[in-house]
């Protein structure tokens, strides 16, 4: 088993998009406030030369366009993050 190091309880980054084409992201004083994706991008790679393992999410409802969302992860790989999850839930 490998012995606890500095990032393997990080919180995970999550950004949304939802069906309008707006962006979210849980950082900062009100992650229900909109911003561009260019602000986000420059957020995600912030952190993650500061926290490279930091997980990097990407959260959107069924009404969101897939290719909204593969847009989105290809950001966020280009920002940095080497692998994106998606946020699931059961229909």
């Amino acid at each position: 088993m490998p012995e606890p190091g500095p990032y393997l309880d990080l919180p995970p980054l999550i950004v949304s998009v939802r069906p309008d084409g707006t962006y979210y992201i849980t950082l900062g004083a009100n992650p229900e406030q909109p911003e561009k994706l260019e602000v986000i991008k420059d957020k995600v790679s912030k952190i993650l030369k500061a926290k490279p393992k930091t997980p990097v999410l990407v959260w959107g409802d069924e009404k969101v366009p897939y290719g909204i969302v593969v847009v989105l992860m290809s950001e966020l790989q280009e920002a940095g993050a080497k692998n994106v999850g998606l946020v699931t839930e059961n229909p």
